[in-house]
């Protein structure tokens, strides 16, 4: 029987969760809202982390499914877990929106193609392996809050290919579909996992300990949808865009309007989890799920604010990058001493037997 390091590493990579890739997602979103706002520094640290975040994470799946294939089939198979696999997209888009900012063109369209082609393989895979192909019922019982990743990996493709339009003038047309068949897409699987996890919520009890942080992403899936939307009505003329512009415009901010009007029941509901029935407050990966929809919400009032010229938004976005911060800070630490606790740890010696 394996013992030490090499043992708790090996554990740690077979229940590794799919859902991972959203520390990429949080780091990513809070470097842009710091660059966005002239930090440079601060944001090419966040870029470090989200870079190499993103490396690291990449090849302890790939460990994983060579290793654990049966850990990662189960997961697929599993509607709690399967939606997971999309924050892979999220992380991609938003790693490479960052590059963008630094002028890495190529990168960024490299990553746009990976994340849209896997958005599109994961869209038909995860819905039937996860939800679909079960056949224990009813499958509604299962939704929950990580569901909405779908939707915030489809508009992460409209971001990164309104992003770099600019840039690629000779692909004007074509990014402009894609951009818009992304935004789209998303607001229609929003609307969709919507109706499933609030029947999840009125048709079954529900205890403190299904409120998980992952129920964030479904105000980071409105604040994402405002960010694509500005972006596409910022894009140049061409038939798609013309046609969509003043439709995009007012449902950008509608969206807005409900991001904003989940925060005070998501906070609620955490005070409600944590202080009203004493769940205790420890470390695992869903903590990530927070970190992207603050700093998403940031990006998506400075973007709405300056599409628009509307200085309360813009405003509202200048502080939220410093709740961001302090939620990317306070998670960051707390997965630190995490892996310390668990994967550093001394091994105990089994005392001798008592003569």
């Amino acid at each position: 029987m394996q013992t030490g390091l090499s043992s708790r590493m090996d554990q740690a990579v077979a229940t590794l969760a799919p859902g991972y890739f959203a520390l990429v997602m949080g780091s990513g979103i809070v470097s842009i809202a710091l660059q966005i706002q002239g930090f440079t520094t601060p944001s090419l640290i966040l870029l470090a982390v989200c870079a190499s975040g993103y490396v690291l994470l990449l090849a302890l799946h790939v460990l994983r499914l060579v290793r654990h294939r049966h850990n990662f089939s189960e997961d697929f198979n599993d509607p709690r877990r399967g939606f997971g696999f999309f924050t892979f997209v999220a992380g991609t888009n938003v790693l490479g929106i960052r590059l963008s900012m630094d002028g890495q063109i190529g990168w960024t369209t490299g990553l746009l193609g990976l994340g849209f082609i896997a958005w599109l393989l994961l869209g038909y895979v995860v819905p039937w392996t996860a939800v679909l192909g079960r056949t224990a019922r009813p499958v509604t019982a299962t939704a929950n809050g990580t569901w909405f990743i779908w939707s915030v990996a489809a508009q992460s493709c409209a971001v990164a290919a309104a992003t770099i339009e600019p840039a690629l003038p000779s692909l004007r047309r074509e990014l402009a579909v894609v951009a818009l068949f992304c935004w789209s897409i998303g607001i229609f699987l929003y609307a969709a996992c919507g109706i499933f996890v609030a029947l999840r919520m009125m048709l079954y009890r529900l205890k403190p300990e299904d409120l998980t942080p992952p129920y964030w992403v479904a105000m980071g899936a409105m604040a994402i949808s405002v960010v694509a939307g500005a972006r596409i009505v910022e894009m140049d003329d061409a038939p798609m865009v013309t046609a969509t512009r003043g439709l995009v415009a007012g449902l950008s901010v509608v969206c807005w309007s409900f991001a904003t009007w989940l925060i005070p029941a998501l906070i609620a509901a955490g005070w409600w989890r944590h202080f009203r029935h004493r769940v205790p407050l420890r470390y695992d990966a869903t903590w990530w799920s927070i970190v992207f929809p603050v700093g998403m919400y940031a990006v998506a009032c400075l973007t709405l604010g300056q599409a628009d010229s509307l200085p309360i938004v813009e405003g509202i976005g200048a502080v939220w990058i410093w709740v961001a911060c302090a939620v990317w800070f306070t998670t960051f630490t707390f997965m630190c001493l995490h892996l310390r606790a668990t994967l550093f740890r001394r091994a105990t010696r089994p005392k001798p037997a008592a003569a």
